[in-house]
């Protein structure tokens, strides 16, 4: 019976490299900036945290930011940098809704992509915190039309009662299945 190696920033590099998710540079790079953990074994979050390391994946975090009407415009212009700026995203902005933050307040993300207006529903409980689903579904559009690749939200084994960040993962459908076999990461 064939067992896995223990994953580590090590090992997900090799993987990302031999996927052609990223060069030897990138992995290279990576591993010296991580050398003081680079072998030390990686649960399932952290594996799919050590992803945006690598620069193939955009975290949306679950701890609070400073506004959510500045929050989206980088977290698009992060997304947008890691699918390789083929996409330009602009005049990022959050449309308020009626009412407080009491019930959850329905706003809408507002954006231009290339040019053309991009409109994502968001039910938002504070004005510091993202709505995870609208977020995914914004950087979804920073991918462009033609690339092989397209986001998705890596899953794991989670702790009831932690909060996690959702890890938007850019990648083709044999790279998500690569990284599900040796990392046991699943993509919705």
């Amino acid at each position: 019976m064939r067992t896995e190696p223990p994953t580590t920033y090590r090992r997900i590099g090799a993987l990302l490299r031999d996927t052609g998710m990223v060069s030897d540079e990138t992995v290279r790079s990576t591993l010296e900036a991580a050398a003081a953990y680079a072998d030390d074994e990686l649960g399932a979050y952290a594996a799919a945290q050590a992803l945006e390391s690598f620069g193939v994946a955009v975290s949306v975090h679950a701890d609070d930011i400073d506004s959510v009407h500045d929050g989206y415009a980088g977290l698009l212009a992060d997304a947008a940098e890691t699918a390789g700026g083929r996409v330009t995203i602009s005049d990022v902005r959050v449309v308020a809704g009626e009412g407080g933050f009491e019930g959850g307040r329905l706003d809408v993300i507002e954006f231009l992509r290339d040019g053309r207006p991009v409109s994502v529903p968001a039910e938002h409980f504070a004005e510091d915190y993202y709505d995870h689903a609208a977020a995914c579904r914004a950087i979804a559009e920073t991918a462009h039309r033609d690339d092989p690749r397209v986001w998705r939200n890596a899953g794991f084994a989670r702790e009831r009662g932690v909060g996690y960040d959702s890890i938007m993962v850019l990648a083709t459908p044999e790279q998500r299945e690569a990284l599900h076999r040796h990392l046991g990461l699943t993509f919705s």
